[in-house]
């Protein structure tokens, strides 16, 4: 139990330090890999925590500091990203590590109990993993409706500027393109 004090202090510090370099849209990569080497550094901290631990607690500990290491460096990229790719990446990364915890959890059951414990695991990462996938599509289809929609516009503008004659049709189908990204 005395594990627990510093395990959740750097789970605050981690999700602060994450929550900071989300709100950075700007960071540089310099502070991106800044924020890795923290990152890999309170890894280092929170394994080296759980060599008190002994049995199946050492490994719920090791698995929790691996699964908050590969979260926080999900979160990182894309806060220095702003992909929505990045976004399923982290929702797939959180999945994935809550379910290896609560799988190795389920290592201190036995017989039913025990199977029980792993199929809810599971079934709780496939439910995250669908929602990260969801996320994914909508994602990608409001990408493509935004597309679609820039391309109704631009046909409504240069429809617009077939009403004019030589330089200023010239300008003004130029000028459509810049607006909606047509090259």
């Amino acid at each position: 139990m005395k594990l627990q004090s510093p395990l959740r202090a750097s789970l605050i510090i981690a999700a602060m330090m994450v929550a900071a370099t989300a709100q950075s849209a700007t960071m540089s990569k310099a502070d991106h890999n800044a924020a890795k080497t923290s990152i890999s550094a309170q890894y280092k901290a929170d394994k080296a925590a759980c060599s008190e631990l002994k049995n199946n607690a050492k490994d719920v500990c090791q698995v929790e500091a691996k699964g908050k290491q590969n979260v926080a460096l999900a979160e990182l990229q894309h806060g220095y990203s702003g992909k929505p790719a990045d976004q399923t990446k982290l929702l797939k990364a959180r999945a994935q590590a809550d379910y290896a915890l609560a799988k190795e959890k389920c290592d201190d059951l036995a017989g039913n109990a025990k199977d029980v414990c792993v199929k809810e695991a599971k079934a709780v990462e496939t439910k995250a993993l669908v929602d990260a996938k969801t996320n994914k599509d909508v994602a990608e289809i409001k990408t493509d409706a935004a597309q679609e929609k820039r391309d109704a516009d631009y046909a409504v503008a240069a429809e617009k500027c077939d009403a004019m004659a030589g330089d200023a049709k010239s300008n003004c189908i130029a000028a459509a393109k810049v607006k909606f990204g047509k090259t």
